[in-house]
């Protein structure tokens, strides 16, 4: 009979598992969130990991605890372990092993597969090696909504994106003079965004209060009162801010919306060849390339300087004894200066090394290796036909709607991080809970800690391994702009906040691929979307439930059916 605190072992591998999982989910689920802001240039790919940070792990703390509870009970019933709890804690150490080796193996080739999926898969793969199929629950209840889930949600992501995009697209682009229309209904949209969010995180019940007892009234007004300040805010400050920034081209930067009534007129700042600000060109990896070869040249520069002597020294004599006395002579010096050059390189490499200046410029040039890529796909020969079927509408416009994407794309990296941090801290939490009770059945809420320590994976996979996915999405499936992203993000983060509230897993990934392409539809040409990208996202999908369900089933059986010490025949 297992004791409280029991096999400690389990519990530690399995918090270093739940890690590596949380890891690749953000390595692998940053796009869902941010591509579309990355590639329509709202965001750069440095803010939007920062701004990741905070809205992945807001969203794991307070709303993550409900999917949690669904991964860790609601796929197979717990009272098959009810005699040996400790081998739900085996079962589910294996489970986060299956799913973190395939999410890690996709993350590292760029594949976008649903987290989710792995999860479940890996779940299911170790139920059917403990007692077989029949302990799983393949009922609605069970696999079977989830599974209905992943092909709903993409369908209904799109529907309400394609919806929202439709209302811009007729209510504002369309039309004679769009950028006044745009200022009219940017507020509008502002209240909208924010109602949502708001009314879903008191409907569910952020720990530590009682938000989630109040009536359905109470909630509904608390919403609408926080949304109506945002309403007045960005009638009051937003749209001067835009006014002054794009139509008087004003040299104003993002944090003067605050305080745009107290900010004298300003010069105006040079535009680009589409007319946008300067400051709205993503950065490239081209200058660090750059820097770094200025770097190398300054270390080897008293080196060359020795060549260069070499190659000054020249000898007017004419006779052949003069010139095979030369000819040594430059031997014997190229032979000296290539012994000192040696010397010269090596002391410069070691001391290049041992420097905390280089030492420094090294940990922060790795830190930020995974936020300096170019991920928005616009120079790309194979997607240059798609982007061509893309209706362009005007530049003033859209560049308007960058403002209000951000607020989009924080509110779905919210939802991401409240859905998808389950994937990794349910099991985790299923085992904490048999380890400090040594019973299965106890319901015991998933302790905050859990859910932060989730959301923190999740920010170090995003900003040091999220780039290779991103560039997976984005643009290139439709030509992404920041009307098409904004559209986008609130369509994808709607469903997912519903279906959290619900208790369903789904995946952000359908969602957001679901939303880009019913956007990219809604240019009236089936050309604008690239339909195999598509298809390999289907396919990853597809492979992800059996190959991680495969892996953790067979590590699962490889423990519990090996030979050990004190069996008998």
């Amino acid at each position: 009979m297992m004791n409280a605190f029991d096999f400690t072992w389990i519990f530690g591998v399995t918090m270093v598992l739940a890690f590596a999982d949380a890891f690749g989910i953000g390595a692998n689920d940053v796009a869902n969130a941010f591509a579309t802001s990355v590639s329509s240039g709202s965001l750069t790919l440095l803010q939007a990991v920062i701004c990741a940070c905070f809205t992945e792990f807001l969203g794991a703390l307070l709303l993550g605890n409900q999917v949690s509870d669904t991964i860790r009970s609601g796929i197979m019933p717990l009272e098959s372990f009810e005699n040996q709890p400790e081998m739900l804690m085996l079962a589910m150490m294996c489970a986060l092993f299956g799913s973190a080796t395939w999410v890690l193996t996709a993350s590292r080739f760029g594949w976008p597969v649903s987290t989710t999926h792995s999860i479940v898969g890996a779940i299911i793969g170790t139920g059917i090696a403990g007692f077989g199929p029949g302990v799983i629950d393949w009922s609605f209840d069970g696999v079977g909504g989830i599974i209905a889930s992943w092909f709903i949600s993409p369908f209904v992501s799109g529907a309400i994106a394609a919806i929202i995009y439709l209302i811009v697209k007729f209510g504002i682009l369309k039309r004679e003079n769009s950028f006044k229309w745009g200022l009219v209904l940017v507020p509008i949209f502002f209240f909208i965004t924010v109602f949502i969010e708001v009314f879903y995180i008191i409907f569910k019940g952020a720990p530590g209060t009682q938000a989630a007892k109040m009536g359905i009234g109470a909630q509904v007004g608390i919403a609408f009162g926080i949304a109506g300040f945002f309403l007045v805010w960005s009638a009051l400050f937003v749209v001067p801010w835009l006014r002054r920034r794009i139509i008087e081209r004003e040299n104003l930067q993002w944090y003067h919306v605050f305080v745009i009534h107290f900010i004298s007129k300003r010069p105006r700042v040079d535009q680009d060849e589409e007319g946008k600000p300067n400051n709205f060109v993503l950065p490239t990896d081209q200058d660090a390339a750059i820097a770094q070869q200025e770097a190398d040249q300054q270390d080897y520069e008293d080196a060359k300087k020795l060549e260069k002597n070499l190659t000054q020294e020249e000898d007017s004599g004419s006779s052949d004894k003069s010139i095979r006395t030369k000819e040594q002579k430059q031997v014997t010096t190229i032979e000296k200066a290539e012994e000192e050059e040696d010397i010269l390189i090596s002391k410069f490499y070691w001391g290049k090394l041992l420097s905390p200046l280089y030492l420094k410029k090294k940990i922060i040039f790795m830190l930020l290796h995974g936020v300096r890529k170019d991920v928005r796909n616009l120079n790309s020969s194979h997607l240059k036909d798609i982007h061509a079927a893309a209706v362009k509408y005007d530049n003033n416009t859209e560049y308007m709607f960058s403002f209000l994407q951000v607020l989009t794309a924080l509110v779905f990296s919210f939802a991401h991080g409240s859905n998808d941090v389950s994937n990794a801290v349910g099991p985790l939490a299923a085992v904490h809970t048999v380890w400090t009770t040594a019973t299965v059945g106890a319901k015991v809420p998933t302790p905050i800690w859990v859910l932060a320590y989730g959301g923190i994976a999740l920010d170090i996979g995003l900003a040091t391994y999220g780039y290779h996915v991103m560039r997976r999405l984005g643009n290139n499936i439709t030509y992404m702009t920041p009307t098409r992203g904004f559209s986008t993000e609130l369509g994808a983060a709607i469903t997912i906040l519903t279906c959290s509230q619900a208790g369903i897993p789904v995946s952000s990934t359908h969602c957001a691929t679901g939303a880009t392409a019913a956007v990219g539809l809604c240019n009236g040409s089936l050309r604008a979307v690239n339909w195999k990208m598509l298809a390999w996202c289907m396919f990853a999908w597809v492979i992800t439930l059996p190959v991680a369900g495969l892996i953790a089933g067979l590590a699962y059986s490889i423990i519990i059916y090996a030979p050990h010490f004190g069996m008998t025949v």
